[in-house]
C-alpha cells in the first residue's frame, strides 16, 4: 500500500488507547478517523479503524478522476470518456485502488499516532467498505515487547591472564614446518612419531557404528587412512595400540570414546576396531631457519617469528573479545525477562533450522537422516531463536538509549569485508544483497557490533590466573 500525502492529527485524549484523528489528504478536506486498540496478548494488539463515509466518497471520486484521465474507451479520445462510463468500465479497479489508499493511509497513521511498534506485517480484515459507507477494518498486529531496560554497563566477565610467550611462538613454528614435512615409506615396525596408513572397520556395542550414529561414516570404515602416532589424534588410545606393527599386520584395537566425544551417540561408549596396517611412514621435518621462512614469504627467520607473534597476539585478542562478549551477553539476557512476538521467534527459528540443515547437508548427512532428526533440530533451533530475538530487542533499545547509529560508510565497509570473506567481487555481492533485500540486515549487523563493543568496553572484567 502506497501512502498518499496525508497526516493524522490527534484531537481527543480518550482512555484505553482510543482516539479520533483528522485525516488531511490531497483532497483539501478534513475527515474524522476513529481508532481504538485492544490488547490481545503481551505482544499482540487488535487495532480497529473507522473512516467516515464522506472521506470514502472523496477518495473514490479522486481515484475515479485519475483513472478517467488515462481511460481509453471506444469513441472517445484518451482521457475524455464520460465519468459514468469510466465508473462502469473500471469499477473493480477503482474499488481496489480506493481501498488501498484508504486502508494504507489510515492504518499507518493510526499506528504512528498510537505509537505502536509493529513487528512484521499486519493481518488486516475488512469489516465494511463501499461507496457511501464508512470504512471499517481491523488490523491484528504483533508488537515489540515492553520491558524496562536493565543496567547494561558494568556487566561481569572473567578472563584468564594470558600473553603470547616465546614458547607459543616456537610451538607455532613447529606447526608451520609440519606443513612442509615429508613422509617416506619405511620397512620397519611402527614407532612413535611415525604415520600409520591403515584400513579399518569399527563397531560399538556389537553394532556397526552407523547404526548408532548414522552420520559417523568416517568412524565406521576407512581405507588408506593416515593416523599420526603422536598424541591422541583420531580416537584417544587408538594409535598407541598400533606401535610395533609392520605393514601387513592386523590388530584389534579397543577404544573408549570420551564423554565429550564429537559424536554424541558414542560418548562414553566402548568401540572395537579391526585394523590392517597398510604402510609405515616416517615423518621428516625441515629445519627452522631462513630457508623455511622464505617458504612462507618472510625475508628471514626473525621476520617470520615477528609475523607469527603478531598473528598469535591478534588471535589472543580476538579470543578475549569473544569470551568477554559471550559473558556480558549472557549476563544481559539473564537480567530481564519479557514476552516475545510469536512471528519474530517463528521467523528466526526457521532461519536457524535452515542453517542447521544446510550445515548437515554440507557434511554429507543424508536427507532421510535429517528428516528423522527434525524434532531435535527444531527444539534446538527454537531455544537459540528465542535468545537471538530477545538480544535483538535489547540491542535495539540500547542503541536508541546511547544514540548509536549505523552510517552508510559503516555498512559499505561491512559489505566489503563480507565480499572478501566470500571471495566475491564487491559489485556482485551488492547486487545479490539487493536481490534478497539484505541491506537492512547489514545495518542491523553493524548496529549489533557497535552495541557489543559498548558492552565490552564498559564490562566489569576480572582477570584470574591462568589455570595450570
Amino acid at each position: 500500500m502506497k501512502a498518499e500525502s496525508s497526516v493524522l492529527r490527534h484531537t481527543n485524549n480518550l482512555p484505553s488507547m482510543a482516539g479520533q484523528y483528522i485525516l488531511r489528504g490531497s483532497f483539501n478536506s478534513y475527515f474524522t478517523v476513529n481508532v481504538s486498540v485492544e490488547n490481545l496478548a503481551p505482544c499482540k494488539k487488535l487495532v480497529r479503524v473507522e473512516l467516515d463515509a464522506t472521506a470514502v466518497n472523496t477518495v473514490f471520486d479522486a481515484v475515479t478522476k485519475d483513472i478517467q484521465k488515462q481511460a481509453n474507451l471506444p469513441g472517445f479520445r484518451p482521457g475524455k470518456a464520460p465519468l459514468p462510463m469510466v465508473v462502469k468500465k473500471y469499477d473493480a479497479e477503482i474499488k481496489d485502488e480506493a481501498k488501498r489508499k484508504l486502508i494504507g493511509d489510515a492504518y499507518r497513521k493510526a499506528i504512528d499516532e498510537q505509537k505502536i511498534s509493529v513487528v512484521g506485517y499486519p493481518d488486516i480484515e475488512e469489516v465494511q467498505f463501499g461507496r457511501g459507507q464508512a470504512l471499517q477494518f481491523t488490523a491484528t498486529v504483533e508488537t515489540a515487547p515492553e520491558f524496562q531496560l536493565p543496567e547494561y554497563k558494568g556487566l561481569p566477565a572473567t578472563l584468564e591472564t594470558k600473553s603470547v610467550t616465546d614458547a607459543d611462538v616456537d610451538k607455532a613454528l613447529d606447526m608451520l614446518r609440519g606443513q612442509h614435512a615429508s613422509f617416506n615409506t619405511v620397512a620397519r615396525p611402527l614407532a612413535n612419531g611415525d604415520i600409520a596408513v591403515v584400513n579399518y572397520t569399527g563397531t560399538c556395542d556389537g553394532k556397526v557404528i552407523t547404526e548408532l550414529a548414522p552420520t559417523a561414516k568416517g568412524l565406521t570404515e576407512q581405507k588408506n587412512f593416515w593416523i599420526e602416532t603422536d598424541g591422541n589424534s583420531f580416537i584417544p588410545g587408538f594409535a598407541a595400540q598400533l606401535i610395533g606393527a609392520n605393514a601387513g599386520d592386523k590388530r584389534t584395537v579397543n577404544v573408549d570414546f570420551p564423554a565429550d566425544f564429537v559424536t554424541p551417540q558414542l560418548q562414553g561408549k566402548k568401540g572395537v576396531y579391526e585394523v590392517e596396517v597398510v604402510e609405515v611412514k616416517e615423518k621428516s621435518l625441515p629445519a627452522i631457519d631462513d630457508e623455511l621462512a622464505k617458504k612462507f614469504g618472510a625475508e628471514n627467520l626473525e621476520k617470520l617469528k615477528a609475523g607469527v607473534r603478531t598473528d598469535l597476539e591478534n588471535e589472543l585478542k580476538y579470543s578475549k573479545t569473544k569470551a568477554v562478549r559471550g559473558q556480558v551477553v549472557k549476563a544481559l539476557l539473564d537480567k530481564v525477562a519479557f514476552d516475545l512476538p510469536e512471528s519474530a521467534v517463528a521467523n528466526e527459528t526457521r532461519n536457524v533450522v535452515y542453517d542447521l540443515v544446510r550445515q548437515n547437508t554440507q557434511r554429507g548427512v543424508n536427507r532421510d537422516i535429517i528428516e528423522k532428526q527434525k524434532d531435535e533440530i527444531y527444539a534446538a533451533a527454537a531455544g537459540s531463536a528465542k535468545e537471538r530475538v530477545k538480544l535483538a530487542f535489547l540491542v535495539g533499545r540500547i542503541a536508541a538509549q546511547e544514540k548509536i547509529e549505523a552510517s552508510q560508510d559503516d555498512v559499505i565497509k561491512r559489505a566489503q569485508q563480507l565480499a572478501m570473506m566470500y571471495q566475491m567481487p564487491f559489485d556482485q555481492f551488492i547486487k545479490d544483497l539487493q536481490k534478497r533485500n539484505g541491506v537492512n540486515e547489514l545495518y542491523e549487523q553493524v548496529l549489533h557490533e557497535k552495541v557489543l563493543e559498548l558492552l565490552e568496553k564498559n564490562a566489569n572484567i576480572t582477570e584470574i590466573a591462568l589455570a595450570k
